[in-house]
């Protein structure tokens, strides 16, 4: 069974920010600066976790993992927002 997740993350150091970017650009959808949406099986979710400990420091950095519930049967994604609107972002974000 496949489950959604919000993988949100605070990396202290630039390098391993990116590192930590492409892991979760490569299982789910980017939403915001930090915020990925990853629709995973107990086996992927398990593999993204041992990718990021790889890579953040378990002292200085966090990554949350927040479970949605089962990917089948939850209707329609809808994303509200307060202030700004929600928008798709098709490319990477830089913080300078």
């Amino acid at each position: 069974m496949r489950n959604t997740y919000l993988v949100c993350y605070d990396i202290t150091e630039d390098k391993r920010r990116d590192r930590v970017f492409k892991l979760c650009k490569n299982h789910g959808e980017h939403l915001q600066f930090s915020v990925f949406e990853c629709d995973l099986n107990g086996s992927e979710f398990a593999g993204l976790q041992r990718e990021l400990l790889s890579v953040i420091s378990q002292a200085e950095d966090q990554v949350l993992f927040v479970s949605l519930g089962p990917s089948e049967g939850r209707g329609d994604r809808v994303i509200a927002a307060l202030g700004k609107p929600y928008t798709k972002l098709d490319s990477p974000c830089y913080v300078v």
